[in-house]
């Protein structure tokens, strides 16, 4: 239980100390006047207040992420662990906070057109098409989890036909303007995720559960030829430790901050919210199954399911009504997180093509293609949605990051915060391109690892050029 103690220090620790340097380095300001009070539009656009913004955000980029993700990442061991507290820290958290800002500063437009405006057109385009298509994939991953976790604790009703309840709300809070529903009900839903957490959290320090330490860094997946540390663990711990859809979702709660100074709360704090959560949920899985190699068998003789892994933790370290109550906060991250998804969707298309949202007619017509593409996502097997999602949304995180390192360069600030995790990220992510079996699947690891250095050397050759023309076009 030390590893696990230390990690939950480090990360509560991380918010009161790093937290403040980020809010330094960034330089806010709380007397800079913020898109909510300048744009205002009663839809999108509406000062909220900062408790309230910090649960919606905590919902927003929560979903099954640091849940589901933070169980199947146990599956590696407590090196979990380490992935889940130094990455929230210094790549997820620097991640969410400095383009959050990025936002604020500029009139919370949606990701493409920020990240376009520092990494050139060509990255806006292809933005454009690539956020897209990953918030409808969000959208039908958090239609579909939900649904069987809600099949799950009432059998009676199938997996369709939550499917269809849920995609009928996500209809309506996409289309409402945001202090309607996401305003009103979210926060309570943020306070049943914090509940179900610290529940756990009870259970584990005081219930006589055994959590493994870090003593080596042992991979205990079964086949670790096929599922390595690097990269897989940083993979398929995507939204616990960093995660390119939390970008995608601050623009929305950037169109609602009053004040530049609620923004280390709003969006450092929110992430580290998250990684606690997420080390919660691994510690619980190792715990309850009696380590990482036994959760590993588990998953194996139930199809992988972290949806009936999760419910078996629930339960069985929280009895019965403390099992639904935690469940009831598993289901509503996913749901909260799967509509705000498609609102996403929705801002970046009606920016892309200047469609004004105050109309419902319009917010109609751009809504209806979003939902049958992510109605359709749901035919498709979750596990392999998942997988793609994971690598999709990490690949998005090295090209945000690399973004807040054009926009720090810019300002003249220490870019070396947002330098490493970048660098780091994309050695990652072209890493999984060659030796996972989604894509190259590559037997010699050697030469896979080295493809993937020489795509990351290349990726920050192409960086240093890009900000020396920028400086010198500025000088």
């Amino acid at each position: 239980m030390i590893t696990f103690l230390l990690c939950l220090a480090l990360l509560v620790t991380a918010y009161f100390t790093y937290g403040r340097f980020m809010e330094r380095l960034a330089g806010a300001d709380s007397r800079a006047e913020t898109p909510c009070r300048r744009l205002c539009d009663g839809v999108d656009y509406v000062a909220l207040p900062r408790w309230r913004i910090f649960l919606i955000q905590l919902l927003n980029i929560a979903g099954t992420g640091p849940i589901f993700g933070a169980v199947l990442g146990a599956c590696f061991g407590p090196v979990a662990f380490v992935w889940i507290t130094l990455g929230g820290i210094f790549v997820g958290a620097v991640h969410d906070y400095l383009s959050g800002m990025m936002a604020v500063r500029n009139d919370g437009l949606s990701l493409p057109e920020v990240i376009g405006r520092y990494l050139g057109n060509g990255m806006r385009h292809f933005l454009r098409v690539f956020s897209v298509l990953l918030m409808v994939l969000v959208g039908g991953v958090f239609l579909l989890s939900p649904a069987q976790l809600l099949a799950n604790m009432i059998s009676a009703v199938p997996v369709s036909v939550w499917v269809w309840i849920i995609l009928a709300y996500y209809f309506v809070a996409t289309m409402l303007p945001v202090d309607k529903i996401i305003g009103r009900i979210y926060p309570v839903f943020g306070l049943a995720l914090v509940v179900m957490a610290l529940g756990l959290l009870g259970a584990l320090l005081f219930g006589g559960w055994r959590i493994p330490e870090l003593v080596a860094l042992q991979n205990f997946q079964p086949d670790t030829h096929a599922l390595p540390i690097m990269p897989t663990l940083f993979i398929t711990i995507a939204c616990g430790a960093v995660s390119g859809f939390h970008a995608t979702q601050s623009p929305l709660m950037a169109r609602c901050v009053d004040n530049e100074r609620e923004c280390r709360s709003v969006f450092f704090g929110a992430m580290i919210s998250e990684s606690v959560i997420a080390l919660i949920w691994a510690a619980a899985a190792m715990a309850f199954f009696g380590g990482a190699g036994e959760l590993s068998a588990a998953l194996g003789q139930h199809q992988g399911s972290a949806a009936w892994a999760v419910d078996a933790v629930s339960r069985g370290m929280l009895g019965v009504a403390g099992g639904v109550l935690a469940l009831l906060g598993v289901v509503a991250a996913p749901i909260t997180s799967g509509d705000t998804a498609f609102r996403s969707a929705r801002l970046i298309v009606a920016d892309m093509f200047r469609i004004e949202q105050r109309s419902k007619t319009k917010r109609l017509w751009v809504c209806l293609p979003l939902f049958v593409v992510g109605f359709g996502i749901t035919r498709i097997d979750f596990d392999v949605i998942w997988r793609y999602f994971a690598w999709t949304n990490q690949t998005l995180a090295a090209i945000v990051l690399w973004a807040v390192v054009v926009w720090l360069a810019a300002r003249r600030a220490n870019r070396w915060v947002a330098l490493v995790p970048a660098v780091f990220m994309t050695y990652v992510c072209s890493s999984f391109l060659f030796v996972s079996e989604q894509f190259f699947g590559m037997q010699n690891r050697m030469a896979a690892y080295l493809l993937a250095g020489a795509v990351t050397l290349a990726v920050v050759v192409a960086m240093i050029f890009k900000m020396r023309r920028d400086a010198k076009s500025l000088s």
